[in-house]
């Protein structure tokens, strides 16, 4: 049987799954009504990003499971290649 992770990828082919990644940094910024969370991950140099509408606990130097796809974000003019998170878990 599928699990979740196995219908949202077979549906959306762009999204990429990835497990037991650690986590070198998490940060929560205010933005309006909405919290971004922003990840560093241990041998990655692009930032994965998610929303939450309330503050969560720190990820930082726990192992996720992260479903995401590669966007890029335009911060004053300047173009930065981001992840965007679609569904993250404790491992």
């Amino acid at each position: 049987m599928p699990t979740p992770v196995d219908k949202l990828l077979k549906k959306h082919p762009n999204l990429v799954q990835s497990d037991m990644l650690k986590v070198e940094s998490h940060v929560q910024r205010e933005q309006g009504e909405w919290l971004i969370n922003t990840l560093t991950i241990t041998g990655q140099s692009v930032p994965f990003v998610y929303k939450r509408r309330r503050r969560y606990k720190s990820l930082q130097g726990q192992r996720v499971n992260i479903t995401y796809y590669p966007a890029v974000d335009t911060v004053a003019g300047i173009e930065f290649e981001v992840m965007k998170v679609v569904r993250i878990r404790v491992a």
